[in-house]
C-alpha cells in the first residue's frame, strides 16, 4: 500500500514538473482581414484585394448563418449537400472566416510566370510556397464585387462559381493547406456534377470546393443579392465549351462549364 502511494506521488510530481505549453488566447472572428498582401501589389490592387477579402468574409458568414438557421432539412441545403452532416459544412466555411491565417500571402508579381498564359486569373503556388497565392491582372480586370450580385443576367447555375472576386478567393484559399486542411478539394466541378455529388456521395459534398462556392453563392443571392427570389438559375441541359483538358481563354462572363484553369500541380479544373 505504501509503495503504491509513493508511486502515485512520484507520477503526480513528474506530471507537475513536466513543461506544459501555455495556450494563447485569440479573439475569434474575422481572420481573413489578417491575410498579408504582398508589396508587389500596387495601391489599386491592394484596395481591390482588401475589399474582396472583406466580401469573402461576408458571403461565407451568410452561408454559415443560413445553415445554422435553416438546418440540414432545408431544400437549398439538400440540393448541394444531400444528407451530409451540417457541422462539416459549417466547419468548412469557418476555416475561411475564423481559421488561423498566419503566413498566408497574396501576391501580384507573377513570380512563377503563369499569369502570361491566356485565361489565368491566378494560382496557388503549390509546393514551391504552400502559403502563397498569386493573383493575376485578369482577376483585377474582370472579377466583380458583391454589390453586383444577381445583376447583369448572372445566375448561379450557368456562371462560373468564381465569377465574383469573393467567391474566387473561396476557391483559392481552400488550396492553402492551413485553411483547407488538405481535405477540401475537387470531387466535382460543374454545377450539374456538384448537384449529382450531393446525391451519389453526400459525405464528400461538404469537402468539395465548387459545392461550397455554389452553395455560398446561391444563399447570398437569396438573402442579399435579390432577397427572397435569389438568382439560382437552372442547370444547362448540355455542357458547353471546351473539355477539362482544354486551355482555352476565359473571361468573367464565361459560364461554369466553360471556365477551365490549370493548377500549379498540373491538374486542370473547370471553374
Amino acid at each position: 500500500m505504501l509503495s503504491t502511494t509513493l508511486l502515485l506521488g512520484f507520477l503526480a510530481s513528474s506530471v507537475l514538473a513536466s513543461p506544459i505549453a501555455a495556450l494563447e488566447s485569440r479573439t475569434l472572428g474575422d481572420t481573413l482581414s489578417t491575410i498579408t498582401i504582398h508589396s508587389s501589389c500596387n495601391a489599386t490592387e491592394r484596395r481591390q484585394l482588401t475589399k474582396a477579402l472583406a466580401e469573402t468574409y461576408e458571403i461565407t458568414s451568410a452561408a454559415i448563418e443560413y445553415v445554422l438557421q435553416n438546418g440540414y432539412t432545408d431544400d437549398v441545403y439538400r440540393k448541394y449537400f444531400g444528407n451530409a452532416e451540417p457541422f462539416a459544412v459549417i466547419g468548412a466555411f469557418q476555416a475561411l472566416t475564423s481559421g488561423d491565417k498566419t503566413g498566408v500571402l497574396l501576391r501580384c508579381d507573377d513570380i512563377d510566370q503563369n499569369c502570361r498564359q491566356d485565361g489565368w486569373f491566378g494560382h496557388w503556388r503549390g509546393e514551391i510556397a504552400t502559403l502563397e497565392t498569386v493573383i493575376c491582372p485578369l482577376s483585377f480586370q474582370e472579377r466583380l464585387p458583391l454589390e453586383k450580385f444577381c445583376a447583369m443576367g448572372y445566375n448561379v447555375a450557368e456562371y462560373s462559381p468564381s465569377y465574383y472576386f469573393a467567391t474566387d478567393l473561396i476557391h483559392r484559399l481552400y488550396h492553402v493547406p492551413t485553411i483547407g486542411n488538405e481535405m477540401v478539394t475537387h470531387h466535382a466541378d460543374t454545377y450539374s456534377e456538384c448537384l449529382q455529388l450531393a446525391v451519389d456521395s453526400p459525405t464528400n459534398a461538404p469537402f468539395n470546393t465548387h459545392t461550397l462556392q455554389y452553395f455560398a453563392s446561391d444563399v447570398y443571392g437569396r438573402v442579399v443579392g435579390n432577397p427572397g427570389d435569389g438568382c439560382s438559375g437552372k442547370a444547362p441541359e448540355t455542357e458547353k465549351g471546351p473539355t477539362a483538358t482544354s486551355a482555352a481563354p476565359v473571361s468573367a462572363s464565361t459560364t461554369a462549364e466553360e471556365a477551365c484553369h490549370t493548377h500549379d500541380d498540373g491538374e486542370v479544373h473547370c471553374s
